[in-house]
C-alpha cells in the first residue's frame, strides 16, 4: 500500500517492538571508511578486511593474540596517588577513579606470563584508554617489577607500547620512570636476557625516549605513529613541510630506526622465531660452533 493511501486512511505501523542493531555489531576503519562487521574485524586479527589498518587494542586482546592459551597477570593491585594534590579539569585523584571504572583496568599497564608456542614469556602491555597510556610511577614500576621476574626465572621481556607520553598529573615523578626503566633494562641487558619493543599506534613522548627504543629487537605495527613530538607541534616549530608518511613505522623502518614491521597476523609467530632464536641453550650451541 503507499505511503500516501495510508496517511489518507489513517493507517500507522506501530514501532515499539522494532528492533534495533546490537551496540558493537558494525565497525567503521578510520582509514578507508569502509564498515565491517565485528565478527569479521576480530576474525581478522583486529584489522579492517577492506585496507588492513590495524585497530588499536587492549593488552588483554594482546595476550589473547600471543600467549597459547592461560596466562597469569601481575602486579595488578598496584594504584597511583596523587602526591602532588594536582588538579586540572577535575583533580587527579577523581580522574583515576572514572577511568579505572570506565576501563576496568588498575593502570595503563598491564603485566601477564604465559607461553607463546611453548616458549616463556612475560609481556608488559599499555592500553591507550588509561589516560592515553600515559607513563606515571605505576607504569614504571610494573616495569621494574617485571624486569626483577624477568631476572629471577631468566625469562624473556616485551613490552607494548602505546602512550602519548609521561603522565602530567605527576609532573617529576613520572618523568623519573624514564631513567628508571632504562637503569633496569641494563641489567637486563647484563644477565644476557632478552628483551624486545614493540611499538604501536601511537608510541610517542617520554615513553619513546626510554624504554620503547632500548630492545635488544625493537619493532612496530604497520603504520604506527612514533615519535617524541607530534608532527603537527614540529611543522609549527621548524614552519616546514614534513616528509611524507613522517614519524610512520615505515619511516622509521627505512631510517633506521626499527629492525622490523610486523603485521599483526604474524606476531606470534615473529616472537616466537625471536625467542627460538635467543634462547639462550641455542646461543651457547651457536658460541661452541664457532669457536671449533
Amino acid at each position: 500500500m503507499g505511503w500516501f493511501r495510508r496517511l489518507r486512511e489513517g493507517i500507522q505501523t506501530a514501532t515499539r517492538n522494532k528492533k534495533e542493531a546490537p551496540e558493537g555489531l558494525w565497525y567503521q576503519c578510520k582509514e578507508c571508511k569502509e564498515t565491517s562487521t565485528m565478527k569479521e574485524l576480530k576474525e581478522n586479527f583486529f584489522k579492517c578486511p577492506s585496507c588492513n589498518y590495524h585497530v588499536r587494542i587492549s593488552s588483554r586482546d594482546y595476550f589473547s593474540l600471543l600467549f597459547d592459551g592461560s596466562y597469569d597477570e601481575f602486579f595488578g593491585n598496584l594504584r597511583a596517588k596523587d602526591m602532588l594534590g594536582f588538579s586540572d579539569l577535575k583533580p587527579y585523584p577523581k580522574r583515576l577513579e572514572e577511568t579505572i571504572k570506565k576501563t576496568r583496568l588498575s593502570e595503563a599497564m598491564t603485566v601477564a606470563k604465559g607461553k607463546v608456542n611453548k616458549r616463556p614469556l612475560v609481556v608488559a602491555a599499555m592500553d591507550f584508554n588509561f589516560i592515553g597510556g600515559s607513563m606515571g610511577s605505576v607504569v614504571g614500576e610494573k616495569i621494574s617489577l617485571a624486569i626483577d621476574h624477568c631476572l629471577e626465572h631468566r625469562i624473556p621481556l616485551i613490552i607494548i607500547s602505546k602512550s602519548g607520553g609521561a603522565r602530567m598529573m605527576e609532573a617529576a615523578f613520572s618523568l623519573m620512570q624514564m631513567a628508571k626503566t632504562a637503569a633496569k633494562l641494563t641489567l637486563l641487558a647484563r644477565a644476557g636476557i632478552p628483551y624486545f619493543s614493540m611499538l604501536t599506534d601511537p608510541t610517542t613522548g617520554g615513553v619513546t625516549a626510554s624504554y620503547a627504543m632500548l630492545g635488544d629487537i625493537n619493532f612496530a605495527e604497520p603504520k604506527a605513529l612514533i615519535g617524541f613530538a607530534g608532527p603537527r607541534v614540529i611543522r609549527e616549530t621548524i614552519k616546514r613541510d614534513l616528509p611524507e608518511g613522517f614519524q610512520t613505522a615505515e619511516f622509521l623502518l627505512e631510517s633506521g630506526f626499527l629492525d622490523n614491521v610486523v603485521d599483526r597476523k604474524d606476531l606470534k609467530e615473529y616472537i616466537s622465531d625471536l625467542l627460538y632464536l635467543f634462547d639462550e641453550k641455542n646461543r651457547v650451541l651457536t658460541t661452541d660452533m664457532d669457536g671449533l
